[in-house]
């Protein structure tokens, strides 16, 4: 049995990952964390966990095997990293964390712990989305990319817009999304999505970033516009919007365009299109419904690595080089200049 942990058992934790643990026959609820006494029991009871508390550093002294860190942003770091240290395989929710030299230590520690560090971009276990990888090794070198996402989620960003989960026992916490000082915002809740799906499919890193913000009245980013530089040169054009109106889908367009071709990744319309010299023209199948977004594939993802088979899609080093873009777009926006970005090697030292 690979017994389980689950640290920060909030909203979405209550919602998906805890019911997808508690639905594979592998897998023992061992232990659970969040504050609040009654929210706490009510999970526990519901669940069968054998373990709650309200101090995540008790569970550090349990014999589990994995764990899953769906805290707020701002305490991922220390959370996984202990996990990690500890020997377990971790899950942490996107954002992976808020600063770029912590998120390459937590990969430092993974790689050197042996265990695997997912973090939890839905997207990228979805099926047929890594047939891009094939394409884009056709393209040649990646010259120009556009990355850009927008989603139904003005209301939750700006104070309201959480009556669609008013029937669920455990409620949204509104700091995860609304404090700035906790990672609040559409660059960390949102363009996450997006960043790890790039970021996933291409080995580009970004060394640049100039950026503007719109923003609410209490100073968290709603609508993102940035243009990046790569380390191989290539340029970027990143944006993120939470205007799409209610009663719509999420947008996720990737373009990725080479010396000998382009790719066309868009979520919205299941397009996956490879264009090349001559009027070539390949388009992926994609079964209807295939990309909508859930996110089971983390969770069970993380227990298959435990039973020792499964390929980790969502690494570090892709969480990494996402917060690294992230934490760019918002230091660039408030400073008013361009960010550069230090080489991960140097990051942690400095």
């Amino acid at each position: 049995m690979v017994k389980a942990a689950i640290i920060g058992a909030g909203h979405f934790a209550y919602r998906m990952h805890i019911p997808v643990l508690a639905a594979r026959d592998e897998v023992e609820l061992d232990s659970v964390c969040r504050l609040g006494a009654e929210e706490l029991e009510l999970i526990r009871k519901e669940f069968g966990f054998a373990f709650a508390t309200e101090n995540w550093r008790d569970v550090l002294e349990r014999e589990i095997d994995i764990a899953v860190i769906a805290s707020p942003h701002h305490l991922h770091f220390e959370q996984a990293k202990a996990f990690l240290e500890k020997g377990c395989h971790v899950l942490v929710e996107k954002p992976m964390c808020l600063d770029p030299a912590e998120a390459w230590e937590l990969a430092r520690i993974a790689e050197a712990s042996g265990k695997e560090l997912l973090v939890a971009y839905g997207w990228n276990y979805k099926p047929g989305l890594d047939e891009a990888r094939a394409m884009i090794a056709r393209i040649g070198e990646i010259e120009h990319v556009v990355c850009h996402m927008a989603s139904f989620t003005r209301g939750i960003f700006s104070g309201g817009g959480m009556e669609r989960w008013k029937h669920i026992a455990i409620q949204p916490d509104r700091s995860t999304w609304e404090a700035p000082e906790q990672g609040g915002g559409y660059v960390y809740g949102q363009l996450s999505h997006a960043l790890g799906i790039l970021f996933w499919l291409t080995d580009l890193r970004a060394s640049t970033v100039r950026a503007e913000t719109f923003d609410a009245p209490t100073a968290i980013d709603l609508h993102d516009a940035a243009t990046v530089v790569f380390e191989n040169g290539a340029t970027g054009v990143f944006s993120g919007s939470c205007g799409v109106p209610n009663g719509h889908g999420f947008e996720v367009d990737i373009r990725l365009y080479g010396t000998e071709g382009s790719v066309v990744l868009d979520i919205e319309t299941q397009r996956l299109t490879l264009k090349l010299p001559g009027g070539v023209v390949e388009t992926a199948e994609v079964p209807d419904g295939a990309w909508t977004y859930s996110c089971e594939g983390p969770a069970n993802r993380l227990v298959d690595i435990a039973l020792g088979h499964g390929r980790n899609e969502s690494p570090a080093h892709v969480g990494a080089r996402a917060v690294e873009v992230m934490h760019g777009i918002l230091a660039s926006a408030k400073q008013g200049t361009r960010h550069d970005i230090k080489p991960a090697s140097t990051a942690v030292a400095e």
